[in-house]
């Protein structure tokens, strides 16, 4: 009966997944993904399409208008503020993104471990979780950067030490579920290897729900980066930075509004197109699984 289960179960289409993914689409995935998919050409086609260099100071042009010049006008230093927001998010959105890429994978290896081991292992892995989960990922950095300074690898270092928490609790989640289902059983009972099962059945099963929560995931590590590089932890003046430039507008907020609109958009924008991209992914999970 076991053969004859295991035999039966039918695996869907790569085309078919497709048409059902789209029969059960979401505005807000939609929109977010045209929202974040033009924030990140633009990122990528930066240093090509920015009319200055985002470094070049002239202080006689601190503080102009927006003009034909220059669109969105000039910072305190005279560097035009079109340029340093193309630039600003490249650091932001690669940190965040490597972040939650390294996060995912730990996590859902870890989980999965957990899930398919249960016993000791299962309990000393959550139990790791729990500790870590505890500690605020701005503590981390903050200690981090005491001991080896501002830059990119102590960032994702700090936020990828509890980043991959909550993707570990969800997949072992996940892969206790999938671990009741007859098909596994039948697939044990045949003899099939661990490693067989957990490529073959367990991680398929658990892409869509962990993408899910990787693209919400992904909105927090960007307002989080963000946060840090305001308080100076992140990329360091010369260089251009959203946040780092909402910090050095603050004292011109008044007179410039440009100044703190321009980036604290652009932060605004790419945080919740991914949001929506995560919502429109969590719904349709939750669609298919009422089927």
């Amino acid at each position: 009966m076991a053969v004859a289960l295991y035999s039966r179960r039918k695996r869907p289409s790569a085309l078919s997944g497709v048409v059902a993914f789209i029969r059960r689409r979401h505005w807000t995935f939609f929109v977010g993904s045209a929202i974040f998919l033009v924030i990140l050409a633009l990122l990528i086609i930066a240093p090509w399409i920015s009319p200055y260099n985002p470094a070049q100071q002239s202080l006689r042009l601190r503080l102009n208008a927006p003009s034909a010049v220059h669109w969105l006008g000039t910072d305190h230093l005279g560097r035009d503020l079109l340029s340093r927001v193309l630039i600003g998010g490249r650091f932001t959105v690669t940190i965040a993104a490597v972040t939650v890429i390294l996060s995912v994978v730990i996590g859902t290896f870890i989980g999965i471990i957990s899930g398919r081991s249960r016993g000791l292992v299962d309990e000393v892995l959550m139990r790791t979780v729990d500790l870590l989960i505890s500690i605020p990922d701005v503590v981390i950095a903050i200690f981090l950067v005491a001991i080896f300074g501002p830059g990119y690898g102590t960032l994702i270092a700090s936020l990828t030490i509890v980043g991959w928490t909550p993707f570990a609790r969800l997949s072992r989640g996940l892969t206790l579920s999938i671990n009741s289902q007859e098909y596994i059983r039948a697939a044990e009972v045949l003899g099939c290897t661990r490693r067989f099962i957990i490529f073959r059945h367990v991680i398929p099963n658990t892409i869509r729900p962990i993408a899910a929560v990787a693209f919400l995931r992904f909105g927090h590590k960007l307002i989080t980066v963000g946060g840090l590089s305001f308080l100076g932890l992140g990329v360091q003046p010369p260089a251009a930075d959203w946040a780092l430039m909402l910090a050095d507008a603050q004292a011109y907020a008044e007179r410039m509004p440009i100044l703190v609109i321009a980036p604290g958009l652009a932060i605004f924008l790419s945080a919740l197109s991914v949001t929506w991209i995560g919502h429109g992914l969590n719904i349709d999970t939750k669609k298919s699984s009422g089927h």
